[in-house]
Parts: C-alpha cells; sequence; structure tokens
C-alpha cells in the first residue's frame, strides 16, 4: 500500500488516498520515515533484516526442499545463532516452504510365486555400524512426455549414501546390474558385505545373483514381499520422489530425468542433512567414522 501511495500521491495527496485505503496517514508518515533512516527501525526489525538473506539463501542452495527445521539447523551449522522460531516466522513473511512427503507410490516390483531366491538376511533391521556392511537396492519409476523411465538405487545403509544408480527406458535387469555395477566400482572392497533387495525380478534375475557371487558379496531378499522388508531404500526413493521428482516435475524425457538425478544424488550425498544421521550429510557422517575408528598405520620404530 504505501508503493501505491507513492505512485498516487503526487495527483491526489496522501490524506485522501489514505481516506479509501485501510491505512492511517500517520502509518505512511511512519513508513516513509523508516525507508529514509533504517537505524530508527527496532532492534528485532534490523536483525531480521540481516537474517531473511542468509535464510532464502540456505533455502535455494538446498534445492528448494528444506523447511525451517533444516533452514535452522544448516544456519547452526554455520555458526548463525539464530533461533528456530525465528526461522519459522521469517519464511513464513517471505513465502518460503518446504516440500513434505505425499501419497504411498505404486509397487514397481513384482515376483513370481514360486520363484527361487536368497533367504533374508536382514529381518527389516537396517541397523550397521560401520560403511559396506549392509547394502539395500530399490527401484522407482517416473512419468515422462516420452513415456515411463525407470530408476535404480542402491544405498550404503550405515549413512544412507547413494553409492549406485541407473536410469533406463525399460525394467530390464540391466536397470539393476548397471547401478550395482557403479556402486562396485565406487567401492570395490566387498567383504562381509550383504545385498539386500526386494522380491523384484530384476534383483533376483540370474545376472544379478551372479554378479553378487562374483564379487563375494551375500545376497538378501525380503522374504514377505512387504515395504517393509526394505524400508529404508523405500525411504531414500521417497525423498527423491517428494524432493527432485514432484517437486520439480514435469518432466520431457529420461536425459532430463537423468541428469536431475545426477545433480540430486551429488546434494544428497553431500549436502543433505539427515536427521538418523544426527543432521549430518552421508559423507560427514562416514567421515566421521572414519576419523574416530580408524587408526593410521604407525611409522617403523628404527632398531
Amino acid at each position: 500500500m504505501v508503493a501505491f501511495v507513492d505512485e498516487h500521491r503526487g495527483e491526489c495527496g496522501v490524506e485522501p488516498i489514505c481516506e479509501v485505503l485501510p491505512m492511517a496517514p500517520s502509518t505512511y508518515y511512519a513508513h516513509k520515515a523508516l525507508q529514509a533512516d533504517p537505524e530508527r527501525r527496532s532492534a528485532r526489525s534490523r536483525r531480521d533484516a540481516e537474517w531473511c538473506p542468509q535464510i532464502e539463501r540456505v533455502w535455494k542452495e538446498n534445492l528448494e526442499v528444506y523447511g525451517p527445521r533444516k533452514v535452522w539447523k544448516q544456519l547452526r551449522r554455520e555458526g548463525h545463532g539464530v533461533a528456530r522460531c525465528t526461522v519459522e516466522r521469517l519464511m513464513r513473511q517471505l513465502g518460503l516452504r518446504g516440500v513434505t512427503r505425499g501419497r504411498r507410490f505404486k509397487v514397481t516390483t513384482v515376483a513370481g510365486a514360486t520363484a527361487s531366491r536368497p533367504a533374508d538376511l536382514v529381518g527389516r533391521n537396517f541397523t550397521v555400524h560401520q560403511p559396506n556392511r549392509l547394502w539395500v537396492a530399490d527401484l522407482t519409476y517416473v512419468a515422462t512426455w516420452r513415456g515411463f523411465v525407470y530408476v535404480a538405487f542402491v544405498v550404503d545403509a550405515f549413512s544412507r549414501r547413494i553409492v549406485g544408480w541407473r536410469v533406463s527406458p525399460t525394467l530390464r535387469s540391466d536397470l539393476a546390474l548397471d547401478a550395482l555395477e557403479q556402486a562396485l566400482w565406487a567401492r570395490p572392497t566387498t567383504e562381509g558385505l550383504v545385498h539386500h533387495s526386494d522380491r523384484g525380478i530384476q534383483d533376483v534375475s540370474i545376472r544379478y545373483t551372479q554378479r553378487l557371487a562374483q564379487a563375494g558379496i551375500e545376497p538378501s531378499v525380503g522374504s514377505l514381499g512387504e515395504s517393509y522388508d526394505n524400508a529404508l531404500a523405500e525411504t531414500i526413493i521417497g525423498l527423491y520422489k517428494t524432493e527432485l521428482i514432484h517437486h520439480r516435475g514435469p518432466w520431457r524425457h529420461l536425459e532430463q530425468v537423468e541428469f536431475a538425478t545426477l545433480e540430486w544424488v551429488g546434494w544428497f550425498n553431500h549436502r543433505r542433512l539427515l536427521e538418523p544421521l544426527g543432521y549430518l550429510p552421508p559423507v560427514e557422517f562416514e567421515k566421521h567414522y572414519y576419523q574416530h575408528h580408524i587408526t593410521p598405520a604407525r611409522e617403523p620404530v628404527p632398531n
């Protein structure tokens, strides 16, 4: 309203305009005085003016998916002593909102009733105490203007780090196998590693199980065929669909989905704050583990 009065005051004057608008002339003049001398603002208003750019920066740097809690956590990580309630209030004023999880998604993997498969070695317990002890794998679909494309992920259960992923126009076994190959390239040490998946035909295919055996990885498949059997992988895919696919769609073609997935995975691994990890990104969580649990080799003591 102040801008409207500024625009028309030369023609009509301030008081006649304020008689029509729900604003007193004194309010208008007070706003103009603050614009002329910002130091006359209250201490709270001056602090808000300092925090607003920082809050908007953090929100935009994190793909515009963070709500007040994670924006506040990130600001605290950067050394800013802002209160959470202040972040919530200013985000409302700025019109900034985080994304929220929506409906459940359709199951894309179906196993034959008589298909032979490995045993369930996980039993819905995805807690491990070091990296490279349990990988979980799953896939999902994305609707594009040219048809469906499919995305497979391999995730380290310790840190929730995505160690392998692939986008494909089909659901053939090559999709899951390519994601597995990327994970093996990134982490070639597989001693004592268990690979867990649901009962989908992609992950129990002969080629897939042969590749696991070749790498010395123990396969594990959910026993009941329910989403809880692979809950950790389902959670990561839920974040992917919420924070990227539904947030930034619609999608034109596979190449667009693939490039956006590359960007999201890099952000997720290196920057996204995860509550189960104490609001640390997966890469940082693993780094802390290696710093505190791996003893450097000692120099030989000369005789």
